[in-house]
């Protein structure tokens, strides 16, 4: 189960070129497309003539063009016209409310009534030109609760992670959850530790020394519906860590958009935002490579761990005091669906 009645990442800007785009978020099949430079529209991916998809089809003079017998598609959900036949009594098919900002194509799933662009999530490192960003887009078959759970307890760094970013002091610190309004935060402090490879790489390309202790940081932000951002860092130590002055240290957000796609498979759209040599275009494609590597080990024990959910459905899991980030995020989507339902049920019964 997920909350439709939110902005979720759908695609990238360079994924919807002179081509329709199709992609099925939180079970709706939708086609994404350009009416016009600049300009982005989301509809069912449904042609309502014989319900081919809209999204094998071509962009015509800002219209939509269905691939099978060339009816043409507004950005409104209605038909505008077709080859030789009259079409004006067609029944619209639906459109969805769709922003670009910050880098990313967002769509609404749900009630289009309640869809404001003032909730969409705030990016202020987005718009900054002291900040760069650079990802990657993964599919992965797991629920995309499980990537929340994952991402809330990073504890599993030390044994998923052990070549790149884990080591042994994670799982040695207490971790602390703390919970305000919508937003939960898991965080983790270690201090006077050695830099595992990852961040020894990140010290040397900002000018630091790498074989010193450092001083390190984890603290991760879930947002709805399921956005997790995750503030990481090293400095060296004696310096005060998170507070350390920007050439002690070097810092990053790991940015995670998780978008469900069905009940067992979900778009991970991943990516690391930084603050120091923000102009070394390599140093974004090392960063990339490096976090690309670190991802694909969390999809593979996801996408298994999603196969023993399915198979041993009647099992109960164990929760220990390292799972609170996730239980507590869980929570909350868990509300944002009971207030949907109720929602929908009060209008059915009107």
């Amino acid at each position: 189960m997920y909350p439709k009645n939110a902005w979720y990442v759908a695609c990238t800007p360079d994924e919807v070129d002179d081509k329709p785009l199709g992609r099925m978020v939180c079970g709706e099949q939708m086609v994404f497309y350009r009416p016009q430079d600049g300009q982005v529209a989301a509809l069912e991916d449904f042609c309502p003539h014989r319900g081919a998809a809209l999204s094998l089809g071509r962009v015509c003079e800002g219209k939509l063009v269905c691939g099978y017998h060339g009816l043409v598609m507004g950005c409104d959900g209605k038909t505008a016209a077709m080859p030789g036949q009259r079409v004006g009594g067609f029944p619209a098919i639906r459109a969805y409310p769709v922003i670009e900002r910050y880098g990313f194509i967002w769509v609404w799933p749900g009630d289009a009534a309640q869809a404001d662009p003032a909730k969409l999530h705030h990016l202020p490192w987005a718009e900054s030109p002291d900040w760069a960003y650079g990802g990657g887009l993964y599919h992965i078959k797991c629920d995309y609760r499980l990537m929340v759970d994952n991402l809330m307890d990073l504890t599993h760094e030390t044994y998923v992670h052990t070549t790149s970013i884990g080591q042994k002091e994670i799982d040695e610190t207490p971790v602390t959850t703390k919970t305000g309004g919508a937003e939960v935060i898991t965080s983790r402090f270690m201090d006077g530790v050695n830099a595992p490879p990852f961040w020894r790489a990140n010290m040397r390309s900002n000018g630091l020394p790498d074989d010193q202790p450092v001083d390190r940081w984890q603290i991760c932000h879930f947002s709805p519906p399921s956005h997790v951002m995750i503030e990481v860092g090293v400095a060296l130590a004696g310096h005060g860590g998170y507070q350390a002055p920007d050439d002690k240290k070097v810092s990053s957000i790991v940015v995670d958009f998780i978008t469900p796609e069905t009940e067992t498979t979900m778009w991970y759209f991943w990516g690391m935002a930084r603050n120091f040599n923000v102009r070394d275009k390599n140093l974004t494609a090392q960063i990339k490579e490096g976090q690309g590597k670190v991802f694909a080990e969390d999809t593979a024990v996801l996408e298994a761990q999603q196969r023993n959910l399915t198979l041993y459905k009647n099992r109960k899991l164990l929760m220990l005091n390292i799972d609170a980030g996730g239980v507590q995020s869980r929570r909350i989507i868990d509300r944002l669906i009971a207030a949907e339902q109720a929602s929908q049920a009060t209008a059915v019964a009107v």
